[in-house]
């Protein structure tokens, strides 16, 4: 159910738009999550690429619609795929986006995914600690979990936002994507962001180890497809893109949520609802946006 402040949002024909071009995302993403996100990538319609490796990760981001980076189990040979990656994607405005698993928790990874947020990806997708983190104003959570509330870190998602300026999307019971808005004067005390807050999902979600990180390669392929379709990925189409994935998996939580009941068959439901998910059920997702006011 979209607000009147969200109307200008067509998430239906930002779906339509990735099973109209089936995006191709190289992942560089960790270990424990490789085979699901594949699995979530087919199912929404676009093709999973899982290069990862120095020697040929470069070359093959020429090809990609778009990429996905995560560090949460990062080798050596994934820190040096992604610098790879990275410099093709931004030299050919390809869409990548960051997901900054356990920023913050040790500094040689904290070191290195503040270097890639350095590159300015077109979208930056994680949990409120590491939103946080990553902007300079909290410490991360734990490990992998959140120990910060979405709404007390929308002024470090803006700040984040006019930095790379990109979409960041904070992930939590109700997501909040969030875009910096350009022309703030200097001296300002304040400046305005659009936040747009997706309602929806299931509470097995967090139980399911992936649904966070391949959330951010569903991401990726919503950025992607808007660039196929000649779109902007910056600025209020790329927030409309990030938005759209955000609610494919609000509306296929949901449609998971009524027939299962426990961790291991909430996977399969979960797969499931993302590829048989209709108009309707994603129309229904609760969206609600506004401008607020932050600090700058």
């Amino acid at each position: 159910m979209q607000t009147p402040h969200s109307n200008a949002l067509d998430i239906v024909a930002a779906r339509a738009r990735v099973r109209t071009t089936t995006p191709l995302i190289q992942c560089i993403t960790n270990t424990v999550v490789q085979q699901f996100t594949a699995n979530v990538l087919l199912a929404i319609g676009a093709s999973p690429a899982m290069l990862d490796h120095e020697a040929d990760s470069g070359q093959f981001a020429s090809i990609a619609s778009g990429i996905n980076i995560n560090f949460g189990t990062a080798s050596s040979h994934q820190f040096l795929a992604a610098d790879a990656s990275i410099e093709v994607a931004n030299a050919a405005g390809t869409p990548w986006v960051l997901d900054p698993v356990s920023v913050g928790g040790v500094e040689y990874r904290t070191s290195r995914i503040r270097a890639a947020a350095a590159q300015h990806p077109t979208a930056v997708r994680g949990n409120a600690s590491e939103v946080a983190a990553l902007a300079g104003m909290g410490l991360g959570g734990r490990g992998v979990d959140a120990t910060d509330a979405v709404d007390d870190v929308i002024t470090a998602a803006s700040a984040l936002s006019a930095t790379t300026g990109g979409v960041v999307a904070i992930s939590g019971e109700v997501d909040a994507i969030v875009l910096a808005e350009p022309g703030a004067a200097p001296g300002d005390d304040a400046g305005t962001a659009t936040v747009v807050r997706v309602h929806g999902g299931h509470g097995l979600m967090p139980l399911v180890i992936g649904t966070g990180c391949s959330l951010g390669a569903v991401t990726a392929a919503y950025l992607a497809a808007a660039k196929a379709a000649g779109l902007p990925i910056t600025g209020p189409t790329g927030l409309e893109a990030v938005v759209a994935a955000h609610a494919h998996f609000a509306a296929a939580g949901l449609k998971a949520g009524q027939v299962a009941q426990a961790p291991g068959s909430f996977a399969v439901a979960f797969l499931d609802a993302l590829y048989s998910v209709t108009d309707a059920e994603l129309a229904a997702v609760e969206i609600t946006a506004a401008a607020v006011e932050v600090p700058v």
